[in-house]
């Protein structure tokens, strides 16, 4: 099961995220933000204040929106080797 294990705001809607196979890389995360849970994210503010979630193993906001850990790898726009 992947799962996310650290991430790190790298600016605008980029993320660096790491996950629990080794594999690391940046998502950019600018077009995934559309609908009612993630509008307000938009604001750069707002989509900064994320954390790694204890309980569902991946990126999570205060507004309780998060992202499936298996959507976050396939955005991967730079990737470390695994």
């Amino acid at each position: 099961m992947l799962e996310v294990t650290k991430a790190e705001y790298m600016g605008e809607y980029r993320i660096q995220i790491t996950f629990n196979n080794g594999a690391c890389g940046v998502v950019d995360l600018k077009d995934a933000l559309w609908g009612t849970m993630f509008e307000k994210l938009k604001d750069f503010n707002t989509f900064r204040k994320f954390e790694v979630s204890d309980v569902v193993h991946t990126i999570r906001w205060e507004n309780d929106a998060d992202l499936a850990p298996e959507y976050l790898y396939e955005k991967m726009v730079e990737q470390s080797p695994v």
